[in-house]
């Protein structure tokens, strides 16, 4: 085993931070540290959190981690920021409203830029989150960026996740478009203190009402006031619960964890194809070429794409 993966299983934090830079940037010692940890992996609970933006998400990160430090237990944070146009670093902005539980040693936190990802997750999001889970961090909260109709993707990356919505931003049919609906295990309405809570509350239930589920789980609401501190013990009640619900199913928790399996490798198996397409199929110049006769209307996108794959001998 290499020195660096011996380390992030000792829970080394700036060998955590030095693997996550690997994975993020696609590198080969990434790559070959993600196949020495993966046999460590998959005793962490990973707890997404969505929602849209100025829902509260962050602080309410905040206080369930405090939650799950005094009770003894290791928290890894990974905060999806927006990228930033001119770096196309994380703005950082979860990191500074964390910053109080920046000095704890059983916390880690990591800002990772989405880069244009959509479904609110950085594309290595996943690959942190193992990193997190072979270094014995307990709980590994994921927030996503909020970007509202995009945020379903956290299901490829959690265990269970915690829908975040506030009084008085869109009704409930919009949350419905949004797709909130359908992978929502629990449902927080945070900032619980303003006017609205109560039809936002009663707009949930009817929505859950008719919608179902598959695995017969239905999503608790829970009111919560992070800036307050308040109902966040409710809230860890409640993932505890779908944990123990999961656990009690025959196929779980194999089958949840089996899906998201199946979306990373599909979603690796896009990544290397791509690669191999613009690498060995065609040449940036050939690229730019098919770019401007599409844009010119003397070709096609679907007849350059098809070229392409023939040049890879691939046939549909």
């Amino acid at each position: 085993m290499k020195p660096l993966t011996e380390k992030i299983l000792a829970g080394d934090k700036r060998s955590i931070g030095r693997a996550i830079s690997a994975v993020e940037d696609v590198t080969s010692e990434g790559l070959e540290l993600l196949k020495e940890i993966f046999p460590h992996t998959g005793k962490a609970l990973v707890i997404g959190i969505t929602g849209a933006p100025g829902a509260g998400k962050s602080t309410l990160v905040d206080r369930l981690a405090a939650h799950y430090r005094a009770a003894g237990q290791t928290v890894g944070i990974i905060a999806v920021d927006p990228s930033s146009p001119f770096t196309g670093g994380a703005l950082l902005g979860d990191r500074i409203r964390m910053q109080n539980m920046a000095t704890d040693p059983g916390i880690f936190i990591r800002s990772m830029a989405s880069r244009g990802h959509l479904g609110g997750l950085a594309r290595a999001t996943v690959d942190a989150v193992a990193i997190l889970d072979a270094a014995g961090y307990n709980k590994v909260i994921v927030e996503t960026v909020g970007v509202g109709q995009d945020e379903v993707d956290i299901v490829k990356a959690a265990d269970v996740t915690v829908v975040v919505l506030v009084p008085g931003m869109g009704d409930g049919v919009q949350a419905m478009k949004a797709g909130i609906m359908e992978i929502g295990d629990i449902f927080a309405i945070n900032k619980a203190d303003r006017d609205g809570v109560l039809r936002t509350e009663r707009e949930l239930e009817m929505l859950l009402s008719i919608s179902g589920r598959p695995d017969a789980w239905t999503p608790p609401i829970k009111r919560t006031v992070a800036t307050e501190n308040s109902g966040t013990d409710g809230l860890a009640a409640a993932i505890e619960d779908y944990e123990r619900f999961v656990a009690s199913q025959s196929e779980q928790p194999i089958g949840r964890r089996a899906r998201v399996a199946e979306y990373r490798i599909i979603e690796l198996l896009r990544d290397r194809l791509l690669k191999v397409a613009l690498n060995k199929g065609v040449t940036q110049d050939q690229l730019h070429e098919m770019a401007t006769a599409v844009a010119d209307r003397r070709r096609d996108p679907y007849s350059v794409v098809d070229e392409i794959m023939a040049r890879l001998g691939i046939s549909q």
